[in-house]
């Protein structure tokens, strides 16, 4: 097996300038082994997630097909363009007074997310994949107190999980 070819990445929009990565993975494989998300990025944005604002100023970063179907609202966060019609996000700012954020991915999990999924290798990947294994206690959640695939139950949570890969359609 030869050495794993990287690929250069820069970063030149809103949040961030000049920030350099590189891709030494293929694209949507070679996941952690306890990192098994049911949706890639491209499938949640065409589904509608984060209000439709998240990555509106960053599209050159990531692969143009991702957006062609995108539920995206450049002007604001609007919650009628997530799939579920609901809020279920915190501001960047709570997620920054809680230490969530790191600081390679100004955005949060989603932009974490994104670019693990195009074969970015960081730091930051153990504790990202911590917090989306904590998410599955919402599934529980619904199974427990809704009738399988009535989405119309518990549809903030169902959101939340839709805005970490988990697939709340199928439950």
């Amino acid at each position: 097996m030869g050495a794993v070819k990287t690929k250069k990445i820069v970063v030149d929009d809103r949040m961030q300038r000049n920030y350099v990565y590189y891709l030494s993975a293929p694209v949507g494989r070679d996941f952690h082994r306890d990192f098994s998300p049911d949706l890639t990025p491209k499938e949640m944005l065409a589904l509608g997630v984060f209000g439709g604002k998240y990555m509106t100023d960053c599209i050159a970063e990531f692969p143009g097909d991702w957006f062609e179907n995108a539920r995206l609202c450049p002007r604001r966060h609007d919650p009628g363009m997530n799939f579920f019609g609901v809020n279920a996000s915190q501001p960047l700012s709570v997620w920054r007074e809680k230490g969530w954020i790191y600081h390679e991915d100004p955005r949060g999990w989603f932009q974490w997310y994104c670019r693990y999924y195009m074969g970015r290798r960081c730091l930051d990947d153990e504790r990202q994949i911590k917090r989306w294994k904590a998410m599955k206690r919402h599934v529980a959640q619904i199974r427990k107190h809704c009738r399988p695939g009535d989405t119309s139950c518990r549809k903030k949570q169902r959101q939340a999980l839709l805005n970490w890969a988990y697939d709340s359609r199928r439950f």
